[in-house]
C-alpha cells in the first residue's frame, strides 16, 4: 500500500475476470461431438483465458475505502448501454443512456433494467451508492462476440454475450446474473478477495449471494418464496437443468450429457481439491452459498435484511482479509451478527448454518 501524498491510502486493487458460466461447463462443451457447439465453447474459453491474463497484468488503482458513507437520499444511477455489434471492441456504440425510453432491442432493455435493479438493492438496503460506494457510472455492452457463452465484469463494465442458442440463451435474461457480476465490482472495491482457493470461492459466493438477493428484492420475494437459483432461465430448452447453481441444494442445478453434472458440494465433507478453475472457485462456492441459504431461511422474512446485512457488514467492514478462508469468513459473520443485532438469535443462527456445512465458526 502506498499514499497519494496526503493521508488517504492508495490501494492496489486487481479486478478479477469472472464469467458467470464456470470453466468446467465450457470445458465439457468444448469436447462435444457437435463441432458448432464445441467451437462456440472453445472460442469462449479462449477469450476468457486471454481476458484473465489481461486482468492479472493490468492492476486497477482505486482510493475507495472499505467502509462507505451513507448515500444521499436523491442518489440516482448513471447507466449507459452499448451495442458491441457481435464484435469484441469495447464498449461499442451507445444505444441507451440514463433516463431514455426503452427501445426495440429487448436485450438492451433487460441490461438497463438489471443494472438499475442492482443499484437499487445496494442503495435501498445498504445505503451504498453504486458499485464503488461513490456513484460509479454503470456501463454495459450487449451483443458481444458471436455465440459468446458468457457474461462478465471486466473491472470497468459489464459485458453480455447472446449465447449459442442451443445450450445458453441471452445472458441478460437473468437479473441475478447481472447482480452477480456487478457484485464482483463491489468486492473489488471492498475486501478485494483473492481469486484462488477458498478466498476465491468466497469471492464467487458473495456474488451469488447478492445476485440472488437482487433478484429476490426486485420480485418482492421472502427467503421462503425464493428459488435460490443462480442463472435460472439461462439454459436453452432441451437442456436438462434449471440453472447454473443452486444455493438451496448445491450439486442439483443441472445434469446434462452436454454440460456434465453439477459438481458443487454443499458441505466441507465433499470439498473439491483441484488446481483447475483457480482452485475450484466456482465449485466450492457451493459451501458458503449453502450456509447463507440456511441462515436466511432460518431467520425468515426478507433475506436481504438480516442475513444480507450480516454478509454486507463482513464484506465492507474492513476486517475481512483478501486471503480469507471459509472459517475466517464464518467467524466474522458471527461477530457481525452479534455487533449489529445483539439479541443472540442472528449469531446463533449463523453458528448453526456454518456448522451444518462443516465450517467451524465458533
Amino acid at each position: 500500500m502506498t499514499t497519494n501524498g496526503g493521508s488517504e491510502p492508495v490501494i492496489n486493487r486487481t479486478p478479477v475476470f469472472c464469467g458467470i458460466v464456470p470453466p468446467h461447463i465450457l470445458d465439457h462443451l468444448a469436447q462435444h461431438e457437435d463441432r458448432a457447439l464445441a467451437d462456440s465453447a472453445l472460442r469462449t474459453l479462449q477469450h476468457d483465458s486471454a481476458a484473465r491474463t489481461r486482468r492479472r497484468i493490468t492492476a486497477v488503482r482505486t482510493t475507495a475505502a472499505a467502509v462507505v458513507a451513507p448515500a444521499a437520499p436523491d442518489t440516482a444511477p448513471h447507466r449507459t448501454i452499448y451495442d458491441a455489434g457481435h464484435g469484441t471492441d469495447l464498449p461499442g456504440t451507445e444505444v441507451r443512456a440514463e433516463g431514455s425510453e426503452p427501445g426495440q432491442d429487448a436485450t438492451v432493455n433487460r441490461a438497463y433494467a438489471g443494472l438499475g435493479a442492482t443499484f437499487e438493492l445496494y442503495l435501498k438496503a445498504y445505503e451504498r451508492n453504486s458499485i464503488d460506494g461513490d456513484g460509479l457510472p454503470l456501463n454495459a455492452s450487449v451483443h458481444y462476440d458471436v455465440n459468446y457463452d458468457n457474461a462478465f465484469w471486466n473491472g470497468d463494465q459489464m459485458v453480455f454475450g447472446d449465447g449459442d442458442g442451443e445450450i445458453f440463451v441471452d445472458f441478460t435474461t437473468s437479473v441475478d446474473v447481472i447482480g452477480h457480476e456487478l457484485t464482483h465490482g463491489v468486492t473489488q472495491y471492498t475486501a478485494n478477495l483473492e481469486y484462488y482457493g477458498q478466498s476465491g470461492a468466497l469471492n464467487e459466493s458473495v456474488s451469488d449471494v447478492f445476485g440472488s438477493l437482487i433478484k429476490q428484492y426486485s420480485l418482492g420475494q421472502s427467503a421462503d418464496q425464493a428459488d435460490w437459483l443462480i442463472g435460472e432461465g439461462l439454459l436453452a430448452p432441451g437442456v436438462h437443468g434449471v440453472a447454473l447453481r443452486s444455493m438451496k441444494a448445491p450439486g442439483t442445478a443441472y445434469d446434462d450429457p452436454r454440460l456434465g453434472k453439477d459438481p458443487q458440494p454443499a458441505t466441507m465433507q465433499h470439498y473439491v481439491k483441484t488446481s483447475r478453475d483457480n482452485g475450484g472457485v466456482h465449485i466450492n462456492s457451493g459451501i458458503p452459498n449453502h450456509a447463507f441459504y440456511l441462515l436466511a431461511t432460518a431467520l425468515g422474512g426478507n433475506a436481504w435484511e438480516r442475513a444480507g446485512q450480516i454478509w454486507y457488514d463482513v464484506l465492507t467492514g474492513g476486517e475481512l482479509q483478501s486471503d480469507a478462508t471459509f472459517a475466517d469468513f464464518a467467524k466474522l459473520t458471527v461477530a457481525a451478527a452479534k455487533a449489529r443485532y445483539q439479541t443472540g438469535e442472528e449469531s446463533e443462527a449463523a453458528l448453526k448454518a456454518w456448522a451444518q456445512v462443516g465450517v467451524q465458526a465458533a
